[in-house]
């Protein structure tokens, strides 16, 4: 059986609208649609255009309706961002987690529980954009005390397509809020203020919601009835489904964010992986996500924009090319610096970041962009080392997927800071992973990630980057 399925991809730059046939020894993708998706400056903070987003969504969804008869449709995106309600209607716009109201939430957060006791109950990364922290400034604000619920952006847009509240399980694994079992945590939910019944019903990827209501079939012209349901709504847990992994491979999810890490069957909250920053995110299936976020090309995005916005014409392609022929050595950073969260001029910053070190930073944008490319595969292997220290897994081999796939030098670079092949491939890991566990769930598809997996390499292109001796 072939089954026909949609995936609603939205990223933090970017969102679309994929088509795929998947059945035995099937796995094709079409993108139907692709949208941009910038955060907006309004009333001082830096908000979502989530409506927006709803809408290019939808009508994406209609196209593909068109086209071939979808029997289902999910959603991903990035994770920590929320919507607040109150009688099922959204309150305000949904910050996004680049305004700088985060860094005063984690203040907010330190306050109500030590850090180490917050990691040992939901085993995640220090960072300041993590809902919990978020929902720290709403509650000072008073915003929080309007509202008789939230919804994490993907479970949003399931809301509105089926009207059902759900809180897909991955997604919320990265709240701050959820038990290491996977419950909400009541107890520290009282701390913040917040009942547990203003948080939505945890369902596991494969769970199904519900039908796209006549209304919204009418109103965006959706043909038949897609039913939607619940995937890896964090973009990295659908991302890690089409990982084509085996015993001792390790991974990164590489585009806006590089999200590098290794499978886990159980989450570790140790001391040893709270002093590393690492994280433990749901995955599908139960399996954990043992990864630390080092900040993506996002850096490179910044910088080329900051370039052309000072009237210069670059094309990427010409950047890259310009660095690879960089032979002499080039001083690196810590892209984890909360430096290099905002947008902004990253040149400037990567200047600076040298400057309060006493170092000379990279000079000229051929150096600057292998300067980048050399700190996110220094970080990667740093971070990679630390998670087999750690968790005691052997790791023999590095797949990157994403957009970073993409990225030739990256992915060099890569294999020769880890000293470890790199295998390279799919690009499109996020909408392949959704579509997979859809299809799934429909009966069209394998029953185990494994098996999942070994279709991903039968019918993915890959490329593989031996590590070369360092000078």
């Amino acid at each position: 059986m072939t089954t026909t399925v949609a995936a609603i991809d939205l990223g933090a730059t970017s969102g679309r609208v994929v088509r795929a046939e998947v059945g035995p020894g099937v796995l094709r993708l079409d993108e139907v649609a692709r949208f941009e998706n910038r955060p907006v400056r309004v009333g001082g903070g830096l908000h979502w255009s989530v409506l927006g987003l709803y809408g290019s969504a939808m009508d994406g969804l209609a196209r593909a309706s068109r086209e071939a008869a979808i029997a289902s449709v999910a959603v991903d995106s990035w994770a920590v961002d929320y919507a607040l309600l109150r009688r099922g209607r959204m309150l305000g716009i949904p910050y996004s987690y680049r305004d700088d109201r985060t860094a005063h939430g984690l203040e907010l957060v330190d306050a109500i529980i030590p850090q180490p006791e917050l990691y040992a109950r939901c085993g995640l990364q220090r960072m300041p954009f993590t809902t919990i922290n978020q929902l720290a400034v709403d509650r000072e604000t008073g915003l929080l005390g309007v509202a008789d619920g939230m919804l994490m952006l993907p479970d949003l847009f399931g809301y509105w397509m089926t009207g059902r509240r759900v809180a897909e399980a991955t997604n919320a694994s990265t709240t701050g809020l959820m038990r290491l079992d996977g419950t909400w945590d009541a107890e520290l939910l009282a701390a913040l203020g917040i009942d547990e019944a203003f948080m939505a019903e945890v369902v596991e990827p494969g769970t199904r919601i519900g039908p796209v209501t006549a209304e919204a079939r009418a109103h965006f012209g959706i043909e038949g009835a897609p039913e939607v349901l619940a995937v890896g709504s964090h973009d990295t847990a659908s991302a890690v489904v089409a990982v084509p992994m085996e015993e001792g491979a390790a991974y990164v999810s590489s585009g806006t964010w590089s999200l590098v890490g290794i499978e886990t069957p159980a989450p570790i909250a140790t001391p040893e992986a709270l002093a590393a920053d690492f994280t433990n995110e749901g995955g599908v299936d139960g399996r954990t996500r043992f990864l630390k976020n080092v900040m993506g090309l996002w850096i490179l995005t910044e910088a080329v924009r900051t370039w052309e916005a000072a009237g210069e014409r670059l094309r990427l392609p010409e950047l890259l090319a310009a660095a690879a022929e960089v032979d002499w050595r080039v001083p690196v950073f810590d892209p984890t610096d909360a430096a290099f969260y905002p947008p902004g001029d990253m040149p400037a910053r990567i200047a600076a970041w040298f400057a309060e070190r006493g170092q000379r930073g990279p000079q000229g944008r051929a150096e600057v962009v292998r300067s980048i490319l050399e700190s996110l595969a220094e970080g990667y292997a740093v971070t990679l080392r630390d998670a087999a220290r750690i968790s005691g897994q052997r790791v023999e081999r590095v797949h990157v997927v994403g957009g970073g796939a993409r990225n030739a030098l990256l992915c060099q670079l890569t294999a020769d800071r880890t000293g470890l092949p790199v295998i390279a491939g799919p690009v499109e890991a996020t909408a392949i992973g959704n579509v997979l566990v859809q299809a799934r769930t429909l009966g069209a598809a394998p029953d185990s990630l494994e098996a999942l997996r070994a279709l991903v390499r039968r019918t993915a292109d890959l490329t593989t980057y031996a590590p070369r001796l360092r000078a």
